[in-house]
């Protein structure tokens, strides 16, 4: 929208605008002089310029713009989702009372401060790294600043990515006085030790404000702080999730996007983005190195960081491989468990109960990892096949055996165990399956008199979205795996990635085969990768491992060991998984060889969304770029109810993503229009998803 003003604003300013009978936040994208007086009555005027901040920079608002223009969103709701929420309620007299406040605060020098500023050496300022390089850190830090970039660094579990990323920003920090650092991850609360590490080294060196975080998890008026101490330059290193790409920082230098496989970076609402790929965009238009790590790189960076070969001139990316382990430890040993072998209904096969007892009885610890939460998927009657469907999706209540309650994943709809069978009266209605917490159970009665080395009773401990829903749970349960008070953890993935358990030696993966056929052709690639970072929670420490006599194992219960997946997991052979998992894309025309987004309508009926997407694929034909563009049938979606809402989904591909990105833009008008026809108006709403990761 276009406002007037009696002053010059810079492109970039933030202003208090009207709207409607509401005053909200607005950014000058834009300004032009008035040349026609009549039109200039029809404009309101802005209320008032929060100049006590300098503008938003170019490189933040073509990040903005780019990022809008890709995923098919809006400019406005992409430029104030990317604002911190609490900036939009200030005038401009609370924002300067607020600067004002916080220059006093930082303006007085902190004990901590004072001591450190005659620390030149950031490199060995912590405890919490190594203070000499291996051979192959210290190639990749060579190669780093060399060449421009970006990079992959493929680096397997345990090689010591997290130093490269801190030498990499030390190294930037000691060179420039103003650049600034940013190092994402994918979820901020699964990975502490990574922010204390952090911290630990350079705000010894910086001062306490060096360091700030960006999270959903933190509150308003923390991530407004956060987001000031950035876009004034004071904080030289940001730590965030994925909506930390947007983070306005003027001197921004380096990118670090760590495990930069992991799905967590998709935003999954609104505008649905990529902030891995948005980092890596960032960086190429502001001037900034970008370095993506990971165990397990997705296919897409792999691909994209292949060496030259032939008449291919190879990927866009820098290759930097660190296979070895810190210390010359070894990888897990990979064990599997032929479960066709085992009796019908075995949970944990007798071999590796036996195993888990070995290391309880040396003081060792053991994970037991199955990514399927609560007590069990599904509670059924015998009698007449009830089972606890929800009643508001076309999906089960798991059973939650700790509050007794039937609990929907998906909309969250709860209810408490019936006394009986609702359908037939039958009182005896039982579980099927297991999640976390029965495993637990199980674990703990199968363990009930096996005792530690000191005589105690044996810790069985559970890590999942519902142990951890208090607030500081999950502190305090990771505290206890690393005091080694839990000697068997039972979780889903969230005990997969991002810890550092020093006395785990055993790593079991219960019933991971239900992704090997899936209908997406993403989920051989998610498992593995999950596997293949399970695997490395365990022997990380190999002087802990010398001193036990003992060695790292992943045991994995599967229907279906010659699966090749599982084969280049027992060589921990990612390159060949990813060789023959991209052949088998280039085949069937599918990402990286090709580009892809999803159109999907979401309506009271079922029939209502396929009417609106049959009736968009019709509209579609006429435009410029339709045959270059794949326009699959409209199918409704795996859990195609969800809180009462039916939702369908149509797909389409291009080999070329100019012409991709040309349709997309083409057809919105159409879509808009027709969600104003009578075709459209069962449909709630519709929206389009770029580079989809499930499917």
């Amino acid at each position: 929208m276009s406002y007037a003003s009696t002053v010059p604003l810079a492109p970039g300013t933030l202003v208090r605008v009207p709207l409607g009978r509401r005053e909200v936040l607005g950014v000058v994208w834009a300004c032009a002089q008035r040349t026609d007086d009549e039109d200039a009555r029809d404009l309101k005027a802005v209320a008032g310029a929060l100049d006590a901040l300098p503008p938003l920079n170019d490189g933040w608002r073509e990040l903005v713009a780019f990022a809008a223009r890709y995923y098919q969103r809006s400019l406005g709701e992409v430029a104030l989702a990317a604002l911190p929420p609490q900036l939009r309620d200030l005038t401009s007299q609370q924002l300067a009372r607020r600067l004002k406040r916080r220059a006093t605060t930082e303006g007085r020098p902190t004990a901590t401060a004072t001591a450190a500023a005659t620390d030149t050496d950031t490199s060995t300022s912590t405890s919490t790294g190594p203070t000499i390089l291996s051979a192959e850190q210290a190639a990749a830090l060579t190669r780093f600043e060399a060449e421009s970039g970006p990079f992959l660094l493929f680096g397997s579990t345990g090689s010591g990515k997290t130093e490269v990323y801190l030498r990499a920003v030390a190294a930037l920090l000691a060179r420039d006085d103003t650049a600034q650092a940013l190092i994402m991850v994918p979820e901020i609360n699964l990975t502490p030790q990574l922010e204390a590490r952090v911290r630990d080294r350079f705000e010894a060196r910086f001062g306490a404000g060096a360091v700030v975080s960006l999270h959903s998890g933190m509150t308003n008026p923390q991530r407004l702080a956060s987001w000031l101490a950035a876009h004034a330059g004071q904080a030289r290193i940001v730590l965030g999730t994925r909506m930390a790409v947007f983070a306005s920082m003027p001197s921004l230098r380096l990118i670090v996007v760590d495990e930069e496989h992991d799905p967590s970076y998709k935003q999954q609402e609104g505008a649905r983005y990529s902030a891995r790929d948005l980092a890596v965009w960032r960086g190429q238009r502001e001037g900034a190195k970008v370095i993506l790590g990971s165990a397990t790189p997705s296919l897409e960076s792999w691909h994209h960081s292949r060496p030259a070969e032939g008449v291919d001139p190879g990927g866009r990316y820098v290759r930097l491989a660190m296979p070895g382990r810190i210390g010359d430890g070894a990888l897990p040993t990979v064990r599997g468990v032929d479960m066709n072998l085992q009796p019908p209904k075995t949970v944990l096969s007798g071999a590796l109960l036996d195993a888990i007892g070995q290391r309880i009885a040396r003081g060792e610890q053991s994970m037991v990892f199955l990514n399927r939460r609560g007590y069990a998927p599904v509670l059924a009657c015998a009698d007449c096949g009830w089972k606890s469907e929800c009643p508001h999706c076309s999906a089960y209540r798991v059973f939650h055996k700790i509050d007794r309650t039937l609990r929907c994943h998906h909309c969250g709809f709860t209810e408490r165990v019936p006394r009986a069978c609702p359908a037939c009266g039958n009182p005896d209605i039982a579980p099927v399956g297991r999640g976390t917490e029965r495993l637990e159970e199980h674990l703990a009665e199968l363990f009930a008199t096996a005792k530690r080395p000191d005589g105690s009773a044996v810790h069985i401990a559970r890590i999942d979205a519902d142990s951890t829903r208090k607030q500081g749970a999950l502190a305090q349960q990771l505290a206890q795996v690393h005091s080694g008070e839990v000697d068997v953890l039972v979780g889903t993935q969230m005990i997969a990635k991002g810890h550092d358990f020093r006395r785990v030696t055993l790593v079991a993966a219960v019933n991971p085969d239900g992704a090997l056929f899936s209908s997406d052709f993403r989920a051989p690639e998610r498992l593995f990768s999950l596997l293949m970072q399970s695997a490395g929670r365990a022997g990380r420490d190999a002087n802990y491992l010398a001193a036990q006599g003992s060695t790292a194992e992943m045991w994995i219960q599967t229907h279906h060991g010659g699966h090749p997946l599982f084969q280049a997991l027992r060589r921990h052979d990612y390159p060949a998984f990813a060789r023959q998992q991209l052949d088998e894309r280039r085949a069937a025309g599918m990402p990286p060889f090709a580009f892809q987004a999803l159109v999907r309508a979401d309506a009271r009926t079922q029939q209502a969304a396929q009417d609106f997407l049959h009736a968009a694929n019709a509209a579609a034909d006429a435009l410029p770029q339709a045959a270059q563009v794949m326009r699959y049938p409209a199918v409704p979606l795996a859990i195609q109810r969800v809180a009462n809402v039916e939702r369908a989904q149509m797909l389409v591909e291009s080999a070329s993503r100019v012409a991709l990105q040309r349709f997309l833009a083409d057809w919105q008008p159409l879509l808009h229009a027709l969600r104003r026809e009578p075709v459209g108006k069962g449909v709630i709403r519709w929206l389009i998803d770029v580079d989809p990761h499930s499917i």
